[in-house]
């Protein structure tokens, strides 16, 4: 039994899903700032809002990603320095 890590990777559906709902969102939102009764400089506020948060995401997103991809890498080294002194023990040999 192999405990080689799967590769797991997103369907074409999830991801058209996914940019499908970014774009919906994001156009939803420019609508209600655009049709929001206020004056420009408070629309212009919220537009810059909005894209901070969505970079803010972004970023977010990344972090947590780098953060996971380098666990990932840190137990596949332990793991093999474990298969390796496992590999060269020999429970027979005398002391």
């Amino acid at each position: 039994m192999s405990d080689t890590p799967v590769k797991q990777q997103n369907t074409a559906a999830f991801y058209g899903q996914a940019v499908a709902s970014f774009a919906v969102a994001l156009g939803a939102t420019a609508f209600g700032i655009i049709r929001l009764e206020a004056d420009a400089w408070v629309r212009g506020f919220m537009a810059i809002a909005v894209l901070y948060l969505v970079t803010s995401a972004f970023t977010l997103a990344k972090v947590i990603r780098d953060r996971q991809e380098a666990g990932r890498i840190v137990s596949r080294v332990d793991q093999a320095r474990l298969e390796k002194l496992l590999a060269e023990h020999d429970p027979f040999e005398k002391l």
